[in-house]
């Protein structure tokens, strides 16, 4: 595995994610210990989940099947660096009650000490703010995140899908906070067939020191494969893919990506990762399997390098947005 520094900071982390998502809905308890072992043992050592993450009535319990895991010692909790995030209601869907969501000091306050306690620890080593909060000035959300930092329960923060001025605006009003750090990562879409970020996003984040965290690195399965694997019988699309594979121009468009990895014997989904993972800017995508084979896959793009022939020839078939303000401006 290898391993860089978190954006600006002296934090070392594996240059790929695990992605916790699948655990719970997906993934059962066993399984989803055995993937987390299976990880570490491999090297990765950064932990990503969400307060929400079980989703509907079961909010909350990704994060208590990573304390569940933690809590069968072996240094587990010592050697992963642990990130997760903020922003949604926990109550049930229809018991949204007022100052339980988004980013006012009272919500970061109880957010962080319940996840501490569904994560069986005593502090959260990256704490990330999953949306932007338009009604909570940053002033605010400094003051609560410097207090939780002073006590010990958070040592980072980070934000995810937030644009590019949101970063700037949230960096410069940390810098005129004595002591206040700032983001010092961004989880954001960013993927071949979804390159948006490019334009303001990832720009913003390494100006301001921030480490790029891609989410959906496959694009919700497109990039994995997904006609072959139609073809083969071995799995239909869904979701996402579906939506984009009934439009004719983006189905051939993914064709074209995937008799260009034939002729190069290649699999999809190992060089979607690896096109990531060369990008100026990004730390490492967050990579969510569901089985032990699917992260074994992911490991492997690590070791990939992709020329530069199959570089460009990526960028033929998924054209980028150019940068900012070209991209927009003439």
């Amino acid at each position: 595995m290898e391993y860089t520094q978190l954006g600006r900071t002296g934090l070392k982390v594996s240059r790929l994610v695990l992605g916790t998502m699948n655990f719970g809905p997906q993934t059962d308890e066993a399984d989803s210990h055995t993937i987390m072992d299976a990880a570490l043992d491999a090297g990765i050592n950064f932990f990503d989940t969400a307060n929400v993450y079980g989703w509907g009535e079961n909010k909350g319990r990704t994060e208590e099947i990573i304390g569940n895991w933690f809590a069968k010692g072996g240094d587990r909790r010592d050697k992963v660096v642990l990130a997760t995030k903020v922003y949604g209601n926990m109550g049930a869907d229809d018991e949204a009650w007022p100052n339980h969501d988004k980013l006012s000091a009272l919500n970061i306050r109880r957010s962080v000490d319940a996840s501490l306690k569904r994560l069986r620890t005593d502090h959260i080593d990256v704490y990330q703010f999953h949306h932007i909060d338009r009604n909570t000035p940053f002033e605010e959300i400094w003051q609560a995140v410097d207090v939780l930092v002073q006590q010990g329960k958070i040592l980072y923060v980070g934000s995810s899908n937030f644009p590019g001025y949101k970063i700037a605006q949230a960096n410069e009003i940390a810098a005129r906070r004595c002591g206040t750090i700032g983001l010092v990562s961004e989880q954001c879409l960013y993927n071949l067939a979804e390159r948006r970020a490019e334009m303001e996003v990832i720009p913003a984040a390494q100006d301001y020191g921030l480490g790029v965290i891609p989410w959906s690195p496959l694009h919700g399965g497109l990039l994995g494969g997904v006609i072959k694997k139609e073809v083969q019988g071995v799995r239909r699309a869904s979701g996402r893919a579906a939506t984009t594979l009934a439009d004719p121009g983006a189905r051939a468009q993914i064709q074209s990506y995937e008799d260009l990895l034939d002729k190069h014997g290649l699999e999809p989904g190992e060089v979607a990762l690896a096109w990531l993972l060369s990008r100026p800017g990004v730390t490492g995508p967050i990579v969510g399997p569901r089985t032990a084979e699917q992260l074994a896959s992911a490991l492997r793009a690590v070791e990939l390098e992709l020329s530069a022939e199959l570089l460009a020839g990526l960028d033929e078939i998924f054209p980028g947005t150019g940068p900012s303000p070209e991209a927009f401006a003439w």
